[in-house]
């Protein structure tokens, strides 16, 4: 999920300055990056036996990834500015392989093809609202929030169904789960745009990190969600 907010501006009280359009570029690089460097690795250990049998074949392996995952994450934000921006590279393409290693199993549940088709419709779909997100004059604070609160319900019900295991409650949350990352995705392109006017160019490297994370996340769930619509299952 995303479960960090590292912005507090209010996006519609900045005005925005011609080199935001820069600093978008250098988040979106650094998020195509992140993407590319969990898929080649979900594909590399999918295609080793002896790999899949290490980390998906263990539980306490397996969930212990997991927790490390949402450590990364909560981390990220917390010790950005301390790091050199070299070193917060690291720490994000870090995550981007560990995330991989764990979406890995998706390769196990899906058909390559379904995953294949089903990624360039999300790329589809997320730059198009992340276009609308930049380039629309209107204030996207509401939708973030709305978005925001569906995000909490999103989690709770996810949570309850583990145990419930209701089909009904599967395709809720799927369906909610792509109109919030939806709205999330152009919510964070806003205030990413705008955040840039906020910062001095040599901040711009670790700030355009923390935002590619942002929208790597937004990615990666909506990619998820719309996987169970698209996915064939093995």
């Amino acid at each position: 999920m995303n479960p960090y907010n590292p912005y507090t501006q209010h996006a519609s009280a900045v005005p925005v300055r011609a080199d935001s359009s820069a600093f978008l570029r250098k988040v979106y690089a650094y998020m195509a990056g992140g993407l590319f460097a969990t898929g080649v690795t979900a594909t590399v250990v999918a295609s080793s036996e002896s790999l899949v049998n290490i980390i998906l074949g263990n539980r306490i392996v397996f969930y212990g990834l997991l927790i490390a995952q949402v450590g990364m994450v909560l981390a990220f934000s917390k010790v950005v500015e301390r790091l050199s921006t070299g070193a917060a590279a690291a720490f994000f393409f870090a995550y981007a392989v560990l995330n991989g290693v764990t979406l890995s199993i998706l390769f196990m549940v899906y058909t390559s093809s379904s995953i294949a088709s089903t990624f360039f419709v999300t790329a589809g779909t997320f730059g198009a609202i992340s276009a609308y997100g930049y380039a629309t004059k209107r204030d996207l604070s509401g939708v973030g929030n709305f978005a925001m609160m569906g995000l909490i319900g999103l989690i709770i019900a996810s949570i309850v169904n583990i145990f419930l295991n209701s089909p009904m409650i599967y395709w809720l949350t799927t369906f909610i789960g792509v109109i919030v990352f939806t709205g999330l995705t152009a919510y964070d392109t806003q205030k990413l745009k705008q955040f840039a006017a906020s910062t001095s160019p040599d901040q711009h490297s670790k700030v355009a990190l923390q935002g590619a994370l942002m929208l790597y996340l937004d990615f990666i769930n909506l990619f998820l969600y719309l996987l169970r619509i698209f996915g064939r299952r093995r």
